[in-house]
């Protein structure tokens, strides 16, 4: 079996750990900077084995790195450059699930020239997003406009931001307050994260959307000049934004983003009971007409094996455990910088992993 080491055992890591050492087909060694999250992990799962990793340290990453077929980064967004790097040396596929839009740079100028793949942004947005909007556009042509938008919302809110904490404080800061990409015009551009709010309304439940860095991937830099317009928003359930951007630029907490992340800790529980919602809508030439074609649908929360998993654990891990699968199976190239944008959609949604978004 391929030795398949996944660093970063928290909720998504745990979802990556369950499905890969389920598969039959991966070896899976897990590394965490906490000791009782590697031994949480390690007794749930009697197959995979574990230990402490410093992701800032190279030592320590070569210890767990040493004779590895390919790492999955579910670490903090920060560590992957190092990471890669270290991944890079050792000849190990590299994958992870970053929106930084800085990290990615510097993980696809380690890739040139790499003899293994380099996979960044392989889960939900970018990742899903990104294979499904290129979908789309595939039978379409001079595509004008392509409108991508996610979000992963609590189903039972309960505070005045009507949102449980899913994934990463960290990620999610970081993607409410960083720079975000866009095609306008056919021009590739950085607009103010947080802004340009629209509402929307998806089997009769309305949200909002705004802007957030980082979901579009490769993609902007893709379609520059090609398609008139593209953008990505986050959406969220109506009146989340004005409270978000009070706290961020009236109180200025986007200058201090570890103490936000500390309060939003404290104050705003998690939740496994959850739902991902997705939207992609491309307008375009279709049949010498003017048409939009467009993918929406909602993922909950489930069990699987009998075990309860939220929504974006299951979205995130699976898009990555996808992408790893194909190229255990010989249908993604096996060197260079992968975009997410040449995954084929239809072989995703036949993989094991990828059937989840089916």
């Amino acid at each position: 079996m391929n030795e398949l080491v996944i660093l970063g055992a928290g909720k998504i890591g745990r979802m990556v750990c369950h499905f890969m050492s389920h598969s039959g087909t991966y070896a899976v060694r897990v590394g965490d900077a906490s000791q009782a999250a590697v031994d949480h992990l390690c007794k749930d799962y009697e197959s995979v084995k574990g230990q402490v990793v410093d992701f800032a340290d190279e030592e320590s990453l070569d210890a767990i790195l040493q004779g590895a077929w390919a790492v999955v980064s579910c670490a903090p967004y920060h560590c992957n450059p190092k990471i890669a790097a270290r991944a890079r040396h050792h000849g190990v596929h590299y994958f992870d699930l970053t929106e930084d839009v800085e990290v990615t740079a510097q993980v696809k100028q380690l890739a040139e020239g790499s003899k293994t793949l380099f996979a960044p942004q392989c889960g939900l947005a970018p990742g899903f997003i990104t294979i499904t909007a290129n979908h789309l556009m595939k039978s379409m042509t001079e595509v004008s406009d392509l409108r991508l938008r996610v979000g992963a919302l609590p189903r039972y809110p309960s505070n005045r931001l009507q949102y449980n904490l899913t994934w990463s404080t960290a990620g999610l800061i970081n993607e409410y307050c960083n720079p975000c990409e866009a095609v306008e015009n056919g021009e590739l551009v950085a607009v103010p994260p947080m802004e340009q709010l629209e509402h929307i309304t998806i089997d009769g439940v309305e949200y909002e959307a705004f802007n957030t860095s980082g979901g579009l991937g490769t993609l902007a830099i893709t379609l520059k000049g090609k398609v008139r317009n593209v953008n990505y928003k986050t959406m969220r359930y109506p009146g989340h934004c004005e409270l978000m951007k009070f706290l961020l630029h009236d109180l200025r907490m986007q200058e201090d983003q570890e103490h936000l992340g500390r309060i939003f800790e404290k104050s705003l529980p998690a939740t496994l009971q959850d739902q991902i919602v997705i939207f992609v809508s491309a307008t375009g030439q279709y049949g010498g007409r003017l048409t939009e074609r467009t993918y929406a649908k909602t993922i909950y929360h489930q069990e699987i094996d009998g075990c309860n998993w939220s929504g974006i654990q299951i979205t995130t891990a699976a898009g990555v455990c996808a992408i790893v699968d194909l190229l255990h199976e010989g249908k993604l190239k096996d060197n260079g910088f992968l975009k997410m944008e040449d995954v084929d959609y239809d072989e995703f949604l036949r993989n094991r992993f990828g059937k989840y978004y089916a």
